[in-house]
């Protein structure tokens, strides 16, 4: 009997953790006998702490919502074989087949091997395309040419494709070369790279190892966000492992191959996603971009000719390598080969991590994998690529999952964040909420970028605290357009998308705001008003005690009533109420 429990940091954060500990504690006390092990995040983020059985027989039972005080029930199942026990912490059907609908690639070691043993890894196929490369005298060109046959395209969001930027890297001539990763994953709601590094981190540095053997580097480097402390933990684990194997290091597998790893944390600058500006931090620097050419692939870091991907785009290369080039290319669509990460969040009721090919739709992603809008309430919108992305509304929820389709709608794939949104969301506020980042995150350098975010930010915020004009939707639409155009980099020439996209599927929240003084969706405080309605009010006294000021008065069985000129309109009252009497004006 092996007793595996998810230990990504959504496992952690829900409890895991504690019930790993329990589970040991049996163990050590010769209460339950059994095998202890981790595993990372499997993607169903909803559902943990999971923790899955291994029988003897090699068959799995998957428990979900497992907490301290189902442990002992788990180690009585077990110890009389009387699994029925476990009934009630079973995972679903339809949450198994959640895996079913999905074809994992990036991900398909995440949930299932222990990432800090490298024999786990090892066991299912790990280190084998690169010891293919090595033993059986593959040539840089014959890797380059299975990645351009695999038509594998950059996961960090430009979608660019990964063969060419080797290929420029392996034809600069220098007498050093650098492969760096980017792990510095800044999106609200991505957390993609991070699952790939904690769950299966020898995958990214077999993935990084065949790119630094294309391109002729020996030195690789993984800039990984410092709010990552468990994805850096493993990862520097892994490095360890992989040296002492001679995965890693001088002569890797009796070649002539040699190449060194290290990982860098960075501060944490939304900015450092652009490539030239990751190299400025990483030579200690402020993370700012520069001007192109000349390209990172000639002059890069420390003017050296480098090549950055990021994480996803990695952990593919082992599985394509492998199973050969073709077979990731019959994935897809004829623009976007392969599959995609995408993380599921916001107002969704499935939310965690999906891997799907190219070419589904978003309406498979969100309803048929995510299960939904969540409490029943009606989809508005999706924002997809983060800050840099757009707000897709409803009667675009057929489009197709590749770069241009999504390209077509406003929206661009990014890194593969998808924050869903209900009837209950402001869609301008969502807009000044992306901008507020964008325009924090800015590094000054450019005038466009660092006062064009900030001019369009001070009109949201008018517009959402009632004190929006004529003329602002439009001056909006021409600020986003020069930014758009006078940015240097991808962080400014993208920071206008939510704007421009809420504007064009949601003008009518808009011109609510600015000219009826009203928010549709009751969210921007200045703008509503709360009441209650004494035909549906039982008198039962939830929402006074709820109140933080006091601003709810009345007798128990009796309707209560709002102070207007004491209610601070924080919600409390409306999220409590269970009888649908308190209005939101």
């Amino acid at each position: 009997m092996k007793i595996v429990v998810g230990q990504g940091s959504c496992g952690i954060a829900a409890g895991a953790s504690k019930v790993y500990n329990e589970l040991d504690a049996l163990i050590k006390a010769g209460n339950l006998k059994a095998d202890l092990t981790i595993t990372g995040c499997i993607g169903m983020c909803y559902l943990e702490p999971i923790v899955d059985l291994y029988l003897d027989d090699g068959s799995l039972t998957r428990l979900v919502k497992v907490s301290q005080k189902d442990v002992q029930t788990i180690a009585q199942a077990i110890n009389e074989s009387d699994f029925s026990l476990l009934s009630k912490l079973e995972v679903s059907q339809e949450d198994k087949e959640i895996l079913d609908k999905q074809t994992r690639i990036a991900l398909r070691h995440c949930g299932v091997i222990d990432p800090m043993k490298i024999e786990d890894y090892i066991e299912d196929q790990g280190y084998g395309a690169l010891e293919k490369i090595l033993k059986t005298g593959m040539t840089q060109e014959d890797v380059i040419e299975e990645i351009k046959l695999s038509g594998l395209a950059g996961r960090g969001g430009a979608g660019f494709p990964t063969w060419f930027k080797w290929n420029a890297a392996k034809e600069s001539k220098a007498d050093k070369k650098y492969l760096i990763c980017n792990a510095d994953e800044g999106d609200p709601g991505a957390f993609m790279d991070r699952a790939v590094i904690e769950g299966d981190p020898h995958n990214l540095i077999e993935g990084m190892l065949i790119g630094a053997y294309a391109m002729g580097a020996d030195e690789a480097v993984v800039y990984v966000r410092a709010e990552y402390p468990l994805a850096i933990l493993r990862l520097e684990n892994a490095i360890k492992q992989a040296t002492a194997k001679g995965y890693l290091g001088d002569n890797i597998l009796g070649s002539n191959f040699s190449c060194k790893m290290r990982i860098k944390a960075g501060a944490g600058a939304f900015v450092c996603g652009e490539e030239t500006a990751l190299i400025e931090s990483l030579e200690g620097q402020r993370g700012m971009p520069r001007l192109k050419p000349p390209f990172p692939a000639a002059a890069g870091y420390w003017l050296k000719p480098s090549n950055i991907n990021n994480v996803e785009t990695f952990a593919n290369v082992p599985w394509i390598i492998l199973n050969g080039g073709g077979a990731f290319a019959a994935m897809g669509t004829p623009d976007s080969k392969g599959t995609k990460v995408f993380a599921l969040t916001g107002k969704i009721s499935k939310g965690g991590l999906v891997e799907i090919p190219m070419g589904k739709t978003l309406h498979d992603v969100i309803y048929d994998i995510g299960g939904g809008i969540r409490d029943n309430k009606k989809f508005k919108a999706v924002q997809m690529g983060g800050p840099s992305g757009g707000c897709i509304p409803e009667e675009k929820l057929s489009t197709v999952i590749d770069y241009k389709k999504l390209g077509e709608t406003g929206a661009i794939m990014g890194s593969g964040g998808m924050v869903v949104m209900d009837e209950s969301t402001c869609m301008v506020g969502m807009a000044r909420f992306f901008l507020d980042f964008t325009a924090k995150e800015s590094c000054g350098k450019c005038v466009h970028c660092r006062l064009g975010t900030k001019r369009m930010l001070e009109i949201l915020d008018r517009i959402v605290k009632g004190e929006g004009k004529d003329g602002d939707i439009e001056l909006l639409e021409e600020l986003s357009i020069s930014v758009k155009d006078g940015a240097l980099c991808g962080l400014g020439q993208t920071a206008p998308n939510p704007v421009l996209t809420t504007i064009r599927y949601f003008r009518d929240e808009y011109e609510a705001h600015i000219y009826d003084k009203k928010c549709p969706a009751g969210e921007c405080s200045a703008l509503v008003t709360y009441s209650i309605d004494h035909d549906k009010c039982t008198g039962c006294s939830l929402c006074a005690r709820k109140c933080p000021v006091d601003a709810i008065s009345g007798q128990i069985k009796s309707p209560y009533t709002i102070d207007p000129e004491i209610c601070i309109k924080c919600g409390d009252c409306y999220k409590v109420c269970r009888f649908d009497a308190v209005k939101i004006n």
